[in-house]
């Protein structure tokens, strides 16, 4: 179907394919990539800011599941609506594939699993956060993708050339189940073409990534407050965004939930910014260095070398034994001498020296 503006932006056909029974989602695919970038990058800031290297790697491995969690749970908190009403499956609550992660729910207890992870290797988080929060902001645009696969999260009808037509999806097995439905004929929804404020975000946050980069280059910024910056500048654009989204959501005085939880988190995180900056300058490199990092004299040995040093010591070991009992006697050997050590005549002595003449004498 032809639209009617000059200029929009399409909308896909799906965000489900198929690898025979197993399903591939396209907002999965987001998430994945956004977190691969934000390791990465995180890594390489860690290891040029002294730290050891793998150590960002390690703490994903508490942080990244705490995080998915704490996403997911701040959702189905925030609009329990979706899930615990009349008609509703609660057990969808638990369908984080479908879409519905809170970046501060993500952010608090992936945290949480980030403490755990310096707490083990002795580093300071703050430090940690410092060097991952660009990686971060860039992870939440890579997944505003997934928002566009999914069609959600846009905003009311506008007439700019930019505006997103949102095409019906078509389900039959499911017809309640659009999400993993298609879009056969590009027919537009009534409201079409709608704000994209999934896109305005996605470059919001690629602009708060390149400020704090900036600002962290600067001013070497530590003890957090690469982080602080982060959330201030993320928060700024998080709320009027918030308050163009059209779909459904709670209220508190007029205003939605995500908006209150921005104004908050922005309030907070200026205050730690100014408090924060008293701690001096950026943390020496030295403690950024894992407890559990190998220092220079212990540098680690391969299995085979490892075993062929054991086997040469422990050769050395038995041959020094060996060489000594060589030169000891044998007992056989010392007991015949004795006897005829004894049967000496006296002569055989050695003489008795003469005292010496004096004038005494």
């Amino acid at each position: 179907m032809m639209s009617a503006y000059l200029a929009t932006i399409p909308s896909p056909d799906r965000g489900v394919w198929h690898l025979g029974p197993i399903p591939i989602r396209a907002y999965a695919l987001c998430i994945i990539a956004g977190i691969i970038v934000a390791i990465w990058w995180g890594e390489r800031r860690w290891i040029a800011r002294g730290g050891t290297k793998g150590t960002v790697i390690d703490l994903a491995v508490f942080a990244v599941p705490f995080g998915l969690v704490g996403g997911r749970l701040y959702h189905v908190i925030t609009d329990p609506e979706l899930y615990f009403t009349e008609g509703r499956n609660p057990w969808n609550a638990f369908a984080i594939w479908d879409g519905g992660l809170g970046i501060w729910g993500a952010i608090a207890l992936g945290a949480v699993g980030a403490l755990i992870a310096c707490r083990r290797k002795g580093i300071p988080l703050p430090a940690m956060a410092d060097a991952v929060a660009p990686g971060i902001i860039v992870a939440q645009a890579i997944g505003r993708i997934g928002n566009y696969f999914n069609q959600e999260l846009y905003g009311a009808h506008t007439d700019l050339p930019w505006g997103l037509e949102v095409y019906q999806r078509f389900n039959p097995e499911d017809p309640d189940n659009l999400l993993n439905g298609v879009a056969t004929g590009h027919i537009p929804l009534p409201e079409s073409p709608v704000h994209p404020t999934f896109l305005y975000e996605l470059l919001w946050n690629l602009l708060v990534a390149l400020l704090v980069v900036w600002a962290d280059r600067r001013f070497k910024l530590g003890h957090g407050r690469v982080f602080a910056l982060y959330v201030a500048g993320y928060t700024v654009g998080r709320g009027w965004i918030e308050m163009m989204r059209t779909d459904t959501a709670n209220h508190i005085l007029g205003l939605r939930v995500n908006v209150w939880t921005s104004i908050l988190l922005f309030l907070g995180a200026v205050a730690y910014f100014v408090v924060a900056g008293r701690r001096g300058p950026r943390e020496a490199p030295e403690t950024l260095v894992s407890k559990d990092a190998v220092g220079p004299d212990e540098v680690p040995v391969a299995a085979g070398e490892a075993e062929a040093s054991e086997a040469d010591s422990a050769v050395a070991g038995e041959s020094e034994p060996a060489k000594v009992a060589a030169d000891e006697p044998e007992p056989a050997k010392v007991a015949a001498d004795a006897p005829a050590a004894a049967d000496k005549p006296a002569s055989s002595e050695a003489p008795a020296q003469e005292p010496k003449k004096t004038d005494e004498s």
